[in-house]
């Protein structure tokens, strides 16, 4: 059996256009190492709860090559990472991630995402937050997706709310020693049925299927 049949995760593709969602293999990891130390945001600014893009260059590579590898070696239908790196006309550019815990049951999961600063103000975060809804919701039948980010990052706010996301709820957080407001979203089935043409952009899926299987998805009805 090749690794895909004893992993489906790995193939699973979401592409459309020049881009493409899918888990990386090591190789690719190491890549996507090197950008993450390359820089994900400007200085100075804090978008993530854990500071896991600050060390030395070793680090910041070996954290995240661990985070990865346990984030493979967790899934199951109780609880799944899927940490699918974006690529630009075959360049891995960042990370966009779905999640849930009890998904058969709850159809709720959510998403987050990083991209190498090299990449930012292209529009591709949208692009691959589209890419992430429509894995979920056409993929995977959610029911619901989430997604957070603290107030002063305006830019990943401003892309889930020109989304159809609606506010949901506003919490304090320990942010590296620090209190910081994070703002939290959530995109329903009607909205994302609702949403405008802008954002139906063709996509493709392949690996649903064996992915669902491994996670239970078949096996539970909200």
């Amino acid at each position: 059996m090749d690794l895909v049949g004893m992993f489906p995760p790995f193939g699973l593709r979401v592409a459309s256009g020049d881009l493409e969602l899918r888990l990386p293999d090591d190789a690719e990891l190491a890549t996507l190492a090197d950008l993450a130390v390359a820089g994900v945001h400007e200085p100075g600014r804090r978008p993530f709860l854990v500071p896991w893009n600050v060390g030395t260059p070793e680090e910041v590579r070996r954290g995240v090559l661990q985070y990865h590898w346990a984030a493979r070696g967790r899934t199951a239908p109780e609880a799944w990472a899927l940490e699918l790196a974006v690529f630009r006309d075959g360049e891995p550019v960042g990370v966009q991630s779905v999640a849930a815990t009890d998904y058969p049951v709850t159809r709720s999961a959510g998403t987050g995402s990083w991209l190498g600063l090299a990449h930012h103000g292209q529009g591709l975060g949208k692009r691959m937050r589209l890419m992430a809804l429509h894995l979920l919701f056409e993929g995977f039948d959610a029911a619901v997706a989430t997604t957070e980010a603290f107030d002063d990052n305006p830019e990943s706010n401003g892309v889930t709310r020109s989304l159809g996301y609606a506010p949901n709820g506003v919490v304090l957080r320990d942010r590296q020693g620090e209190r910081a407001t994070e703002n939290r979203y959530r995109m329903t089935r009607a909205a994302w049925d609702a949403r405008l043409d802008a954002h139906r952009p063709g996509v493709t899926l392949r690996g649903v299927a064996p992915v669902r299987a491994m996670l239970g998805m078949d096996e539970a009805q909200p």
